[in-house]
């Protein structure tokens, strides 16, 4: 069972001086533990041994967040290219052990659907990884679709990731309780999938599917909550306007990955939901540190049957890379 990681991520030393300058004192949230976190510049023989350990054979690498996407303008766009260089310098020495998402300046959307093009047809990259907001603004407004125009044309998958939700929404919904409580509040225990979750559902409503209708996203964290409200979200059906309903979006134009959180409940929920052909696997190292082949073990032991374990391991990946126009 060939098993890949798509959730998998790095960073550079450059990057990380350009959110120091950015955010001098790493104060938000979660930027001070990304920062400190060795594993995520190791894109040598420790990231491979840890995939080992893991019991992943391919990984997919890609920025951690926030990436380029707070940065100012001009220097996102100045750090994109070599961002990405690097990346594909470390999948040409682990060839079929490493593979790539490129980092896009979004901010400067033109400037990020040139980039992608080039990251697939020349670096080889396999889509791109973005974050739910670039400096404050929805991935949902048409100045970002640029992006997913250039994805659609490429047939190469854009994996939504979460950030941090704008200050005003931190303030109101994430603060009082103080430290790390207030901090992980607003991002991994609940603010980043909920954020991320309904950025996917405004670029449905948008109309990126429609306009762009090869368009194929993956969210992390078995959908980043939206999986569990699909029939709620259904009454949307009948006031926007959208060709078809939002579920069938979901089952059409959207992979869900576990996104680091191993559990077999969600997995029997999310085929149950969207079917065994809308689930890849991912672990979200280093920052979900699995070990003793737990990676494995989980699709491994998953109660599904042989076909549907091959499709989540391996086959719905292979499956979509297959169809990306590389030229």
């Amino acid at each position: 069972m060939r098993l890949y990681g798509l959730e998998e991520h790095f960073a550079t030393s450059d990057v990380v001086a350009a959110w120091r300058r950015h955010d001098p004192a790493l104060a938000a949230p979660m930027m001070s533990r990304a920062v400190a976190n060795a594993a995520l510049l190791d894109l040598g023989e420790g990231r491979v041994a840890a995939m080992d350990d893991d019991g992943i054979d391919t990984a997919v690498l890609s920025l951690t967040t926030p990436g380029l996407q707070d940065l100012d303008p001009a220097e996102a766009v100045a750090l994109q290219r070599p961002t990405n260089d690097v990346l594909a310098d470390a999948v040409g020495r682990f060839p079929g052990r490493l593979r790539g998402f490129a980092a896009l300046a979004t901010s400067t959307p033109s400037a990020a659907a040139d980039e992608l093009r080039r990251a697939v047809a020349d670096l080889g990259f396999d889509g791109a990884l973005v974050n739910a907001n670039s400096r404050g603004r929805s991935l949902d407004e048409p100045r970002f679709w640029d992006i997913f125009e250039a994805a659609d044309d490429l047939r190469a998958p854009v994996y939504l990731h979460p950030s941090v939700p704008v200050p005003a929404v931190t303030g109101a919904y994430y603060r009082r309780f103080g430290g790390p409580v207030d901090e992980l509040l607003a991002t991994g225990t609940f603010g980043w999938h909920y954020d991320a979750g309904l950025t996917a559902l405004r670029l449905i409503v948008a109309g990126v599917f429609d306009r762009f209708p090869g368009l194929q996203l993956i969210l992390g964290h078995w959908g980043e909550v939206v999986l569990f409200y699909l029939d709620r979200v259904a009454a949307l059906d009948a006031v926007t306007g959208l060709e078809r309903p939002i579920a069938e979006y979901f089952r059409t134009n959207v992979f869900v990955t576990p996104g680091g959180i191993a559990s077999h409940r969600y997995l029997r929920w999310s085929v149950e939901t969207v079917g065994a052909d809308r689930i890849m696997y991912a672990s979200d190292h280093p920052f979900n540190r699995e070990h003793g082949g737990s990676a494995r073990r989980f699709v491994a032991t998953a109660p599904i049957d042989e076909a549907d374990r091959a499709r989540i391991a391996h086959g719905n990946w292979e499956n979509l890379v297959a169809g990306i126009r590389r030229r």
